[in-house]
């Protein structure tokens, strides 16, 4: 939230009427208030999340007044009044609300709902930046906040994962901007979220590099005390310190053109692979995994790579994580079974092509079955 808000007296009667009996959580660096009877799902992934925040802005714990408070709705009109007390309407999901009084703000959270899990990353990040820094430079915070979306908390396993967040990189593309303008804009300007987050990118895109140190050194001005348009001027005189504007400008602009997305890398490397380009089509289909290692496409078309490179153990492997991942069960059951039958293990193969013909009949039987006979 870019506004502070005022409580009211009106504002705290009524809160005191629409909170039900709750259970209060605490761990090192958060306050957890969750409804009686329901379980903590919270305190681990907070805890987490705080510290990989941490590991890019180095702030001082102890610095803390109190500690992040995060408050827990597991019914939807008691969220939506919560919320909408104090902002005028409701916000799905997930909200910070911050106030003056740091001992007032906190996440607000609807458990359950279908957009808490997209919207916790975000507004956890916001609530952690602005614990120690409440006014800081627009683009440093919806930057940051687009860049930690996609750190993702598996509940089961109880831990983090990141993918990077590319879904601006379209918007950013198409729409040219100055990047020093975004780096001395104190309020907020047209597609803010898009192009703060191309600016985090960029400056985060190499851990060993000057303009990742340039970017953790300006990060030390920020002052707890300070507005937007201080911290704002101060964190670009540090930033650019040693990193001309010139020159920063220049190589971001190198790096969103040669930025591309999963989709832009999956269809890359099929072009390469259709014109027998192995090593290109690798590369491409190596990047696009990196990015969605979720996604099959990848592993099955590295899959076919490595059998083109007569790899077959490797092949399988990649055969097997497609299947993981959710890629068609006869495409990858027919091309498991050629990878065995070239391999020299019938037993394998045949059983494999059983099954692609099993799956679908129309697409893989009459093959199958051929291949099936020439083992027999």
């Amino acid at each position: 939230m870019k506004k502070t808000i005022k409580k009211s007296f009106f504002f705290a009667v009524l809160l005191g009427l629409i909170i039900p009996l709750n259970a209060q959580v605490k761990t090192a660096h958060y306050e957890i208030i969750i409804p009686a009877g329901i379980s903590d799902v919270y305190s681990a992934e907070m805890e987490q999340r705080f510290t990989e925040y941490n590991k890019v802005f180095r702030f001082d714990p102890a610095l803390l007044t109190s500690p992040l408070k995060i408050r827990v709705f597991s019914d939807k009109n008691e969220y939506d009044t919560y919320v909408t007390a104090a902002l005028g309407s409701s916000r799905a999901g997930a909200v910070y609300l911050h106030y003056r009084n740091p001992a007032n703000r906190e996440l607000v959270i609807h458990r359950g709902s279908a957009e808490e899990e997209s919207l916790i990353p975000h507004q956890a990040f916001i609530q952690f930046l602005r614990a120690f820094v409440p006014d800081p430079p627009p683009w440093l915070r919806e930057g940051f906040a687009v860049y930690f979306t996609t750190l993702k908390f598996d509940r089961n396993k109880g831990t983090l994962s990141y993918e990077e967040n590319l879904s601006w990189l379209e918007t950013v593309k198409r729409s040219a901007i100055n990047p020093e303008a975004v780096l001395k804009s104190s309020t907020s300007f047209t597609n803010i979220q898009a192009f703060s987050w191309a600016m985090v990118s960029f400056l985060m895109s190499d851990k060993k590099g000057d303009y990742y140190r340039s970017l953790t050194d300006s990060l030390m001005v920020l002052s707890p005390a300070g507005s937007a348009e201080e911290n704002t001027q101060v964190m670009y005189n540090r930033l650019v310190l040693f990193s001309p504007i010139a020159a920063l400008s220049r190589d971001y602009n190198t790096y969103i053109a040669g930025k591309k997305t999963f989709v832009e890398l999956v269809e890359e490397g099929q072009r390469a692979y259709g014109t027998k380009n192995y090593p290109a089509a690798e590369e491409s289909f190596r990047k696009a995994a990196e990015l969605r290692n979720n996604h099959y496409a990848p592993y099955y078309y590295l899959g076919l790579l490595a059998y083109e490179n007569k790899k077959y153990t490797e092949a399988e492997d990649f055969y097997k994580k497609a299947l993981d991942c959710g890629a068609e069960r006869a495409m990858v059951q027919y091309a498991r079974g050629v990878n065995a039958a070239t391999a020299g293990k019938k037993t394998e193969a045949i059983a494999f092509l059983e099954e692609a013909s099993a799956a679908d009949s129309i697409k893989y039987k009459a093959r199958s079955d051929d291949l099936i006979k020439k083992l027999q």
